[in-house]
């Protein structure tokens, strides 16, 4: 999947593997998109994810097991648009948006995308 290298080390190893939770951080327009990534290679990056403005009107909406009126999309953006790609984690006592998410909603966005069981 990822061709890339970090120092060495092929970014599976450094936490960026199929299925990980990411922020992109873009540009023209800036956004914030959070995800699970799906591939990224020269051309772009792929995600299963959302607008990080609607991640917690989403995390509430599955949270109450509502009517699904927000959900994740599969993006692309073409790599001149990605600034970053950044794992989604908890460092400290700051909790990563998908462990926010497992909190909230006594499931992993993974379990609720149909990824694993």
């Amino acid at each position: 999947m990822v061709a890339e290298r970090v120092r060495g080390r092929s970014l599976e190893t450094v936490g960026l593997e199929t299925g990980a939770p990411v922020v992109l951080y873009l540009q023209n327009p800036k956004e914030k998109v959070f995800g699970l990534l799906l591939a990224l290679d020269p051309s772009g990056v792929a995600v299963r994810g959302l607008d990080l403005q609607t991640f917690d009107d989403w995390m509430r909406q599955e949270a109450r097991d509502g009517d699904p009126e927000l959900g994740l999309a599969t993006l692309f953006y073409p790599m001149h648009r990605v600034e970053r790609v950044e794992r989604d984690e908890t460092i400290g006592q700051v909790p990563g948006y998908a462990d926010r998410f497992a909190r909230e909603v006594g499931q992993t966005i993974r379990q609720v995308l149909g990824f694993e069981d």
